[in-house]
């Protein structure tokens, strides 16, 4: 039979540790994310429905988006032993330079409706972690003023063809003189894709305040009243604004664009430059010959064509057409520091990671951001240590493969 007694008081205190009571809000909810996935379930509280759904969704059916997701489930890990893996190296070269990490920010469209601090507070934590940042063509803040609020980060700018190829060499320039230092093009927006769920929550750009959104928007009080208290919310570099972002892209876009015109870019912008948009290896080869330093396997994040190729899977024949004359980068379904990890190591250069880093804007700001990076940095040190890497350069295709 079980003796039993009752405890001391100096046991009961061992047991008893309440957890200091923090008063800060932003603490508390960042306090509960530790992994992107948490941050996505904190984003989804704090912002409206139709704002939630213009970042986590994608276009038609989402089987782009969701095939992406599924394939990194698919890596299987190969781990080596007793490879000392106290003190591992996440630095990479990316066009020549340094990134202390092995992924960058990507470009996203109208930033600021996620949060009111918007690119500013992404570019700051790109710059405070040494990592670039690419402002887009649909960015809410100007291509002077995210300069000016990280005058040390690496800069890139994103660049859709425009109808008007003045606007677009008037753009390259002000970029340049910026002192962004990388053009990134991007090629898979002819038209706009069928997001339907922007469709059916009545997107506008800017919002419009319906009695749907007045709903939402009364479970939502602090993002209306920092959108209602800040810098209007509009396109930075676009002069027309108003209707859906569909009607916006088809009608500024060109969609006449060809492989010839990636002449005219290259001989107008002096830096490096990147095409983002790639679905196919003689597509990355071809860009290659005109003139492109490094190329995105990228299908919009799920976002253009729905049942599009999954850029993990293009990536070893991709490699193997750019042959070492480009970077080949990778995009679209990356929500872990494994995923990025698995990419590098099935031969990608890099990785661009665009939602991840908007959970973290959406659930709190500029805070957010730099969680959504010490959560990746933490799950890629974890990874490479227990694959037995102590790099970032020392990972192979027999790491990672696809089962």
């Amino acid at each position: 039979m079980t003796k039993r007694r009752l405890p001391e008081p100096r046991e009961l205190k061992e047991l008893l540790r309440p957890k200091p009571l923090e008063l800060n809000p932003t603490t508390r909810r960042l306090a509960n994310a530790h992994t992107i996935g948490d941050l996505r379930t904190i984003a989804r509280r704090r912002t409206p429905r139709a704002v939630f759904d213009y970042t986590d969704g994608a276009a038609e059916h989402e089987d782009s988006l969701r095939r992406a997701r599924q394939t990194f489930r698919r890596v299987e890990f190969h781990p080596n032993i007793l490879r000392g893996v106290d003190d591992v190296d996440l630095s990479t070269p990316i066009l020549g330079k340094r990134s202390a990490l092995p992924f960058a920010f990507a470009p996203t469209g109208f930033t600021r409706m996620m949060h009111h601090e918007g690119e500013r507070a992404v570019a700051r934590v790109a710059q405070r972690e040494n990592i670039p940042f690419s402002l887009s063509t649909m960015g809410t803040t100007s291509i002077e003023d995210v300069a000016k609020a990280a005058p040390d980060a690496r800069r890139w700018f994103q660049l859709y063809v425009w109808r008007d190829h003045g606007a677009g060499a008037e753009l390259m320039a002000r970029a340049h003189e910026a002192g962004y230092d990388t053009l990134l093009l991007t090629v898979d927006t002819p038209v706009a894709g069928a997001r339907l769920r922007d469709v059916r929550n009545g997107l506008t750009i800017p919002p419009s305040l319906t009695l749907r959104t007045f709903l939402d928007g009364a479970t939502h009080p602090s993002w209306w009243f920092n959108l209602l208290t800040t810098e209007p919310l509009r396109f930075a570099s676009l002069t027309s604004s108003g209707g859906t972002v569909a009607d916006m892209i088809n009608k500024l876009f060109d969609p006449t664009l060809r492989l010839e015109d990636l002449t005219w870019v290259r001989e107008t912008w002096p830096g490096k430059l990147v095409v983002k948009g790639i679905q196919h290896p003689e597509d990355a080869r071809d860009v290659v010959k005109h003139g492109a330093d490094a190329v995105v396997l990228s299908n919009h994040g799920g976002r253009q064509l729905d049942r599009a190729p999954v850029p993990l899977e293009l990536l070893p024949s991709t490699v193997d057409s750019v042959g070492g004359a480009a970077e080949v980068w990778l995009d679209t379904g990356i929500l872990s520091g494994g995923d990025i990890v698995a990419a590098i190591a099935r031969g990608a250069d890099a990785c661009l990671i665009g939602r991840a880093y908007l959970y973290g804007l959406m659930a709190a700001g500029e805070r957010g951001v730099q969680r959504c990076v010490d959560i990746l940095r933490s799950e890629i040190v974890r990874t490479l240590q227990l694959l037995g890497v102590r790099s970032v350069a020392e990972l192979r295709p027999t790491h990672a493969t696809l089962r």
